[in-house]
């Protein structure tokens, strides 16, 4: 073997590309979820920082992740794979986690629950997507701080709706 890399001689170079056996790499940004591995999305740290139950002193200066992987119970996780937060250590339910649950809020500005939509004529649930747009041109939202995924509740309010709208079949 050469003294500068781990390959014999042999190999046809005295130095290769190939790391040493001590060498190590250093750890690279990732955006997959360590438990599930589904791509997350990123969210700002004061999103983390509203939500979470524990103490901040937890919360690393590193970019967040949300994972929306509903039977997963990974939340949020760092970039850096070294840190995560379960649901347990997340103040409010999260929709992506419950989408079937009647108390879990698809909206956490406005309050509407998974139950409260259902409840609603399906001709009249436009009402409460023109709610939400009202209090969003009113100023009147927070998403980037209720909302556990760390924007706007409209398009899952929206996606719940038109599942609602969807014809069951047996």
């Amino acid at each position: 073997m050469t003294e500068l890399c781990c390959c014999p001689p042999e190999a046809g170079n005295d130095v290769c590309d190939l790391p040493s056996q001590n060498f190590q790499r250093p750890l690279r940004a990732v955006n997959t979820c360590p438990e599930c591995g589904k791509t997350g999305k990123p969210v700002q740290a004061q999103t983390i920082k509203a939500l979470l139950s524990v103490s901040l002193r937890r919360v690393q200066d590193v970019n967040y992740l949300f994972c929306r992987t509903q039977t997963c119970s990974i939340v949020y996780f760092s970039k850096d794979g070294k840190q995560t937060f379960t649901r347990e250590q997340i103040r409010e339910r999260v929709y992506q986690k419950e989408p079937e649950a009647e108390d879990v809020f698809v909206c956490y500005c406005f309050r509407y629950t998974i139950g409260n939509i259902r409840a609603v004529p399906p001709e009249d649930r436009t009402a409460i997507v023109d709610d939400i747009n009202t209090g969003i041109n009113a100023g009147e939202c927070a998403c980037d701080l209720r909302n556990p995924q760390g924007s706007c509740c409209l398009g899952n309010v929206r996606g719940m709706i038109k599942r609602l709208e969807k014809p069951a079949f047996a």
